[in-house]
């Protein structure tokens, strides 16, 4: 784990934040309606061949808990703090990570995320895997089949628990625990649940 200052928080991420999109390339806008608030792919997996995922998170909302307790077995995660104060959650400790500063998380470790006022983060998933595959189904689950956050409805959980064991590669759910999901999981497809692509 580290935790470091940053040199210039000024401008993070802004290097293809501006870059034109081809009009056959997804939106990179992903707004979540509340928590965990509106994002921007600044540099997507195809912008960086699969180097890294950064986006831009703009969060308002004040969440009582993040989302899940998970780990990322192939990936570091890195919470680059532009505004405000993000709560960072790592092998069963808080810490407050404050404008300038940044935190690394290793591959595997246990860490989830949450904020007590508005924050603007840049958060880069590296290497990139199918994180933004993730997301991005994620975040239609949430806009098209009106899965909340966090879920509350038994149709909500095992939705998630299906995308999450399908991307058991990209992201590793600790609490609740991953046989949970995936036994989860195999329910909602007895019952006929599907995913979005």
């Amino acid at each position: 784990m580290t935790r470091k200052s940053m040199p210039n928080s000024e401008g993070v991420g802004e290097g293809n934040a501006t870059t034109t999109v081809d009009s056959g390339e997804q939106d990179r806008i992903l707004d979540w309606g509340g928590f965990p608030g509106y994002w921007e792919i600044t540099r997507s997996t195809a912008d960086t061949d699969g180097e890294l995922l950064e986006m831009r998170f703009d969060i308002e909302t004040v969440p009582e808990d993040g989302p899940f307790v998970h780990t990322h077995p192939h990936a570091e995660e890195r919470y680059e703090v532009v505004s405000g104060v993000l709560e960072v959650y790592v092998d069963g400790e808080w810490m407050d990570v404050s404008a300038g500063e940044e935190h690394t998380v290793p591959p595997g470790t246990p860490h989830t995320f949450r904020n007590k006022t508005p924050v603007e983060v840049i958060n880069v998933h590296q290497p990139a895997l199918q994180h933004e595959e993730f997301f991005r189904r994620f975040h239609r689950l949430v806009t098209e089949r009106g899965v909340s956050l966090p879920p509350e409805g038994f149709n909500d959980i095992l939705l998630l628990a299906m995308l999450t064991t399908e991307h058991e590669e990209d992201i590793y759910a600790v609490s609740p625990p991953h046989w949970a999901f995936r036994a989860l999981a195999v329910l909602g497809r007895v019952l006929g649940y599907r995913l979005p692509d």
